[in-house]
C-alpha cells in the first residue's frame, strides 16, 4: 500500500483529503506544521508521496520542499497545495522541488488521480527492467538500473521526474521534442495539468546540468517547439 503524507494545517480540509486518499487505497501520514511533516518523513523513510500545503503557521510548503530535497530525498513524489493561483506561486513550487501542485479548490477525484500518476512516474520498479544497464553520453553517464546521472563521474542529484526526462532526451539523442511529446512520456497522457510544468522543470533541470544555465548546451530550446538534447 502506497503511503501518502498530507500536510495541511487546516483540520477540515486535511480530513476531508485523508478521507478520500484512504478510500482510494493509501495509507495516509498526517501533519499540521511543516516541523511536524519533516519528522514525519524521517519517522517514515517510506513515504510515496508528500502533499504539501504552502500556507502554514511555521514555515511555508517551499521551505518544507526545500528541505525534503537538501535532505537528499529525491525519490519521493511532491505535489503542492495551494489556494493561490499566481503564476509565481506555481513556479516558485517547482523551482523548490516540487513535482506538481493542484489548486484549491479541487476535486477529491483529480487530486486521486495527481498522486496515482506521480506515483507511477516515481515508483519505479526495485528490479531491473529487462533492458537495464548504462545511456553513455559523455560528459553524462545515466544508469537505467539505479536511475541514476554522473556528469564528469560526479552525481548530478534529480528527483526522479528530471530522471525521466533526461532519459527521455538520452534515448531521443538529436531529435526535437514537443513540449506536449514530453508531457505525454513523462507525466502520462492523462495528466490534468498544463504544459507549462515542462518548461519548469526544464529550467530546474539545467541548473543542475548545465555549465551555464543562461546558455544551454545540453538542453536547447527549439522556439515554438520545445526541446532538444544537442548531442
Amino acid at each position: 500500500m502506497k503511503k501518502v503524507l498530507v500536510l495541511e494545517d487546516e483540520t477540515n480540509i486535511r480530513s476531508f483529503v485523508v478521507i478520500n486518499l484512504k478510500r482510494a487505497g493509501y495509507e495516509t501520514i498526517e501533519a499540521g506544521t511543516g516541523e511536524e511533516a519533516l519528522e514525519q518523513l524521517r519517522r517514515n523513510p517510506d513515504v510515496s508521496v508528500a502533499l504539501l500545503d504552502i500556507m502554514l503557521p511555521d514555515m511555508d510548503g517551499f521551505e518544507v520542499c526545500r528541505r525534503i530535497r537538501a535532505g537528499g530525498n529525491n525519490r519521493i513524489g511532491i505535489i503542492m497545495l495551494t489556494a493561490r493561483t499566481q503564476e509565481m506561486d506555481k513556479v516558485t513550487g517547482l523551482m523548490t522541488g516540487a513535482d506538481d501542485y493542484v489548486t484549491k479548490p479541487f476535486s477529491p477525484a483529480e487530486l486521486t488521480a495527481r498522486i496515482d500518476a506521480l506515483c507511477r512516474r516515481t515508483g519505479g520498479s526495485s528490479d531491473p527492467a529487462p533492458d537495464a544497464g548504462e545511456i553513455s553520453q559523455p560528459p553524462f553517464l545515466l544508469n537505467t538500473r539505479n536511475r541514476t546521472l554522473e556528469k564528469n563521474g560526479q552525481r548530478v542529484k534529480l528527483t526522479q521526474v528530471e530522471y525521466s526526462i533526461v532519459k527521455l532526451f538520452m534515448d531521443n539523442a538529436g531529435k526535437a521534442l514537443s513540449r506536449e511529446e514530453i508531457l505525454d512520456a513523462v507525466w502520462g497522457k492523462d495528466y490534468f495539468g498544463e504544459v507549462k510544468i515542462v518548461d519548469v522543470n526544464i529550467r530546474r533541470l539545467r541548473i543542475k546540468i548545465e555549465d551555464d544555465p543562461q546558455n544551454p548546451t545540453y538542453i536547447t530550446t527549439v522556439w515554438g517547439y520545445g526541446y532538444k538534447w544537442g548531442f
